[in-house]
């Protein structure tokens, strides 16, 4: 897989207009951990000619939903989460969102969860704090369960999908929910330390062949967020926590005070964070305290692929320069037989760009996500 890509890469197709690229994107961002359409309107339309089999999928409208806001009882404590109810449902699905200050009601995710709706299915999207907040410690997990159980409990043929940083969650939750009639990743994790590899120096293999990415500074300041989680050292925790969010802020920000007053843990964490030479990463990650060490092995999803019962879809844009496409290929060779990988040539974490795609690859994702959507919601 990855050397076709890199045949691609290579030998790219010639660039086509603006405009065409416009109506390309409209029929290729549909699903992903993606951005959908803005132009909602005419997105029917555009599937239809770029694939006559979305005819059937993409009959005109779909069923009136119905939308409410609810408080599931889990675990001790209240999660909210939005209901898209249609009203003759076939089925449920549990949508996760990523690390997003908007938690459930990020707008690509909640016009996702109405669109498939509209197509008959429950759409349960749970507001996961931790990830809301730019947090893992663990707790989403067990979070993400019981809202598939809950699910489960009410209705047939329930799915479970993840998006982004939201993906390794749900599949290590997936491993311990059975009868789950489909299980998604999209634009997820297997390992944790390959991503903070990847945002900090942009390197990301696979089977022995190195690739380098440009990175996106801003990904650098989510990640110490992250990580800040995994800090023992309570000051030390709450002082990243704050870093983090003033350069999330304002990346020209000036937390020199704060940062001298980091101790031993902190600094650790930070001189990893800042790194950008791949032969310093692994003395730096080794430099971690050890919860954090632990942390990033125990969230990490690769370690349960092979627990999960249900057919398993997996997607991701290979252009994404937050979490790299060879960490899907990393899950789908661990998953076996029940994964089924697809992997966008034009797209990037958040859907396909409007200009600069060739016409053979535009048409080529379009036709992958119209295989993946009929996949997310087939009862079978």
């Amino acid at each position: 897989m990855s050397q076709e890509l890199e045949r691609a890469r290579d030998n790219p197709p010639p660039p086509i207009s603006r405009r065409w690229g416009r109506w390309i994107a409209l029929a290729a961002c549909l699903l992903a951990a993606a951005l959908l359409a803005p132009h909602a309107g005419t997105l029917s339309l555009s599937l239809s000619l770029a694939w006559p089999a979305a005819e059937r999928w993409l009959a005109l409208r779909g069923s009136p939903v119905v939308h409410e806001e609810v408080v599931l009882g889990i675990a001790g404590r209240n999660v909210r989460a939005d209901l898209y109810r249609p009203p003759a449902p076939r089925g449920g699905i549990v949508l996760v969102h990523g690390l997003s200050s908007l938690g459930r009601r990020q707008p690509d995710l909640a016009r996702l969860a109405r669109l498939i709706a509209e197509r008959g299915q429950v759409v349960v999207v749970p507001h996961i704090e931790g990830l809301a907040r730019f947090r893992l410690d663990g707790s989403e997990v067990q979070e993400i369960r019981a809202v598939a159980d809950y699910a489960r409990r009410r209705w047939d043929h329930v799915g479970l999908a993840g998006f982004s940083f939201g993906a390794g969650p749900v599949l290590l939750a997936a491993a311990d929910v059975p009868d789950l009639r489909i299980v998604g990743s999209f634009g997820g994790y297997a390992d944790l330390r390959h991503v903070v590899l990847f945002v900090t120096t942009g390197v990301h293999r696979w089977q022995g062949q190195r690739h380098v990415e440009r990175q996106e500074p801003y990904n650098r300041w989510k990640l110490l967020s992250l990580l800040a989680g995994f800090v023992a050292s309570e000051p030390d925790g709450v002082r990243l926590q704050e870093i983090a969010a003033r350069r999330l802020a304002n990346p020209a920000d000036d937390t020199g005070p704060l940062q001298a007053r980091l101790e031993a843990d902190g600094r650790a964490v930070l001189a990893l964070v800042m790194n950008d030479r791949e032969d310093a990463f692994e003395r730096l990650l080794a430099a971690l305290p050890p919860a954090a060490r632990h942390a990033l092995e125990r969230l990490s999803a690769v370690r349960a692929v092979s627990r999960i019962r249900a057919p398993l879809l997996i997607a991701h844009g290979a252009r994404d320069p937050s979490i790299p496409y060879t960490e899907s290929l990393r899950l789908a060779a661990g998953a076996g037989q029940r994964a089924r990988l697809t992997v966008f040539e034009t797209f990037h974490h958040t859907g396909p760009p409007s200009e600069g795609l060739s016409l053979a690859a535009g048409i080529a994702d379009g036709a992958r996500l119209l295989q993946l959507i009929d996949g997310l919601l087939s009862r079978r």
